[in-house]
């Protein structure tokens, strides 16, 4: 039986919106990466918010920002996260938790991603508490009023965050 578990191919699916991706993403993927055979970060193109980055723009800079990892994926998708895992595959969703709020809503989501795929089970992990007040949001707005996003993002993203605000004065 023992030989039987290793050979199971286990894959999972972080998703979420990227906009952009920060450290504390990045601080997600690296360690559900070392956890599965492979990792898809699942970007997600939500129809009621308005991005920042486009969504092919979200997929390239975690590309770039995740060519080091040789088992993750970038992908997107436009279905229910449920459906979405089981055309994958998956096993697993990761969702990332940085405080108590964070883990209402995600235990909601995955009561409900549960429901809808029985198959999947969701995984929470903590974050590295030097990001727990990390968002997107926040880069984002502290990127508009030209503060310093350099420990925030990776320097491709940093990049990428001058180039829109900048082209936008």
């Amino acid at each position: 039986m023992r030989n039987e578990q290793k050979s199971t191919y286990r894959v999972a699916v972080y998703p979420g919106s990227f906009d952009p991706v920060t450290m504390g993403h990045m601080d997600i993927i690296t360690r559900a990466a070392k956890q599965f055979d492979l990792l898809i970060v699942a970007v997600l193109n939500n129809l009621s918010k308005n991005p920042l980055f486009t969504l092919e723009e979200r997929k390239d800079l975690l590309r770039k920002v995740t060519s080091h990892l040789p088992n993750v994926e970038v992908d997107g998708f436009r279905d229910l996260l449920a459906n979405y895992v089981r055309q994958k595959n998956a096993q697993v969703i990761v969702r990332g938790i940085r405080s108590v709020t964070d883990f209402e809503y995600e235990l909601t989501m995955a009561s409900t991603n549960h429901k809808l795929n029985p198959d999947a089970e969701t995984i929470f992990m903590m974050t590295n508490p030097k990001y727990s007040y990390l968002s997107s949001s926040l880069v984002k707005e502290i990127a508009h009023f030209n503060g310093d996003t350099t420990d925030l993002v990776s320097p491709e993203v940093d990049a990428a965050l001058r180039k829109k605000f900048n082209a936008g004065q």
